[in-house]
């Protein structure tokens, strides 16, 4: 809806959405009122709940939405005219959003129970299940590849150290290593451990 076609919201409009009876016409009503008061204000609204609340869009929508509710029943004692909700609907936003901050203030983020937590232990099991597996996966490989692999990354070679070393060329001890490495990830894959 355009401002144009917008009606201002009415006391007479808002007395009839005030809970009572359940009728067809009352819930046409409060659809029609919380639709208009969304249309003319909810986009100030959320911009200045989500600034409020550091960018926490789905508890600024929150607020937002109690924010209507609380409109909704108090309509009556509300003075409906475009100028005169507006003000209103941002007070009670506002004390919303600081009684959110209070709230998360008093109470500390809710902190997980040890046994619902993965602690690492460093006694070393993690490391020798490792080099269990990297063993077994360099017992798929070539002796040459496990030679370059050898070489270059357990012992730390260059390559150009490496191909003087074995008597190659760089370009080959490059490529090599290059189709180690690509045997050993076939390998470890293999094995589970990646993916």
């Amino acid at each position: 809806m355009n401002t144009q076609q917008t009606s201002v919201l009415t006391a007479e409009h808002v007395t009839s959405t005030i809970p009572g009876p359940a009728t067809p016409r009352a819930a046409a009503s409060t659809d029609q009122f919380v639709r208009e008061l969304y249309a003319e204000h909810g986009t100030a609204l959320l911009a200045y709940a989500a600034r409020g609340l550091g960018n926490d869009l789905h508890r600024a929508q929150d607020l937002v939405q109690e924010t209507a509710v609380r409109a909704w029943r108090h309509g009556p004692t509300l003075t409906l005219s475009a100028d005169g909700i507006r003000p209103w609907l941002f007070r009670v936003l506002r004390n919303l959003v600081i009684d959110e901050h209070r709230a998360r203030a008093a109470r500390p983020d809710v902190l997980h129970e040890l046994d619902d937590t993965v602690v690492p232990v460093g006694d070393g099991t993690d490391r020798a299940l490792t080099v269990q597996v990297v063993r077994e996966a360099l017992g798929d490989l070539t002796t040459q590849q496990r030679e370059i692999l050898h070489h270059t990354y357990f012992r730390g070679l260059s390559v150009n150290e490496v191909s003087e070393l074995l008597g190659i060329p760089p370009g080959t001890a490059k490529s090599r290593t290059f189709y180690a490495m690509r045997a050993l990830q076939r390998a470890l894959a293999a094995r589970g451990v990646l993916g």
